[in-house]
């Protein structure tokens, strides 16, 4: 399944989210999800935080800045037409999801989901990418892309999992 699913249940690829609606014609779609040992509510104020930092590879993602590793204030939910990395964000529903269209079409047309679902007593986090692949070199494209998120994204996954459960263990 790499490098198209990371850590998604088969549930959670076969789901459809918003970002499925977003690019027309034939799309490579990809997966990722963690568990997070946080409630919901908690992993999406740190999901929000993409509006003020990446929280993948800083390195690459941040000119070397490290995004914020204590919650912002203010920043809450974002809005639609809200730029949100590079993404031009489309669709919320606050607390659950928000979704976006690319703003740079470096890789063609591509959308994004990230959802945080209620599991147990903690969250899973989830985020479905869409590539656009008409013709080979948009396929040839997307098979980059997707093995360069995975890498990313793994990341960015990874690091708000471990600043969601900091913090949720701190409030104990």
């Amino acid at each position: 399944m790499l490098p198209l699913v990371w850590g998604a249940t088969p549930d959670e690829h076969a789901r459809t989210y918003p970002a499925d609606a977003m690019v027309d014609g034939p799309v490579l779609r990809m997966t990722r999800a963690v568990p997070v040992a946080a409630g919901p509510e908690l992993v999406w104020r740190w999901l929000c935080q993409m509006e003020v930092g990446p929280y993948s590879y800083d390195w690459i993602d941040n000119r070397g800045r490290r995004s914020p590793r204590r919650l912002t204030p203010g920043v809450e939910d974002p809005a639609v037409g809200q730029r949100v990395q590079v993404f031009r964000v489309t669709d919320v529903d606050p607390g659950h999801h928000w979704s976006g269209l690319t703003i740079p079409k470096v890789f063609g047309r591509t959308a994004v989901t990230y959802a945080v679902e209620a599991d147990g007593a903690g969250s899973r986090l989830v985020c479905r990418i869409l590539t656009g692949q008409r013709g080979p070199v948009a396929w040839a494209a997307s098979r980059l892309l997707a093995w360069g998120d995975l890498v990313m994204m793994r990341k960015q996954l990874l690091t708000f999992r471990e600043l969601a459960e900091r913090d949720a263990r701190s409030a104990d």
